[in-house]
Formats: C-alpha cells, sequence, structure tokens
C-alpha cells in the first residue's frame, strides 16, 4: 500500500531544493550586506574614498574642473 500526506518523498525532495536554494541566496545577501557596511565605513572614515564615491557616482565636480563621461558602444554587425 501507499500513502501519500504532506511528508512524501517527493515533496520532501521539492523541499530540500527549495531549502538549498534559499540557503543559497541567504549567503549571497549576506556577503552584499558585508561589501555594504564596509563600503560605509569606508566612506565616513575616509575623506578620499567618500570624494571619489561622490565623484563617481554622481559625477560632482570641484569648481574649474571639466567632465566627460564616454560611453561603450558595440556595433553589433549581422
Amino acid at each position: 500500500m501507499l500513502f501519500i500526506d504532506q511528508r512524501d518523498f517527493f515533496q520532501q525532495r521539492e523541499r530540500k531544493a527549495e531549502l538549498a536554494k534559499l540557503q543559497e541566496k541567504k549567503k549571497y545577501y549576506q556577503e552584499e550586506i558585508s561589501k555594504a557596511r564596509k563600503t560605509l565605513n569606508d566612506l565616513q572614515s575616509n575623506p578620499a574614498a567618500l570624494e571619489q564615491f561622490a565623484r563617481e557616482r554622481y559625477l560632482m565636480k570641484k569648481d574649474g574642473e571639466d567632465i566627460f563621461t564616454l560611453e561603450d558602444s558595440v556595433a553589433v554587425s549581422k
């Protein structure tokens, strides 16, 4: 006889696969949080890093400077 309930083999296998995926996501997000905390600490304690961040992210500049933004353009030929 075969009994099918909430704890059958197929559902257990699906749940284990889902658990593995969730654990991978958790690990990824923990690493991202660690990187973000390091960046935040850098920006709060290092004025040069803060200036570089502002220049790169928000295109800020000093008086009298000119900023040139370059974009990569890739020609696709068929």
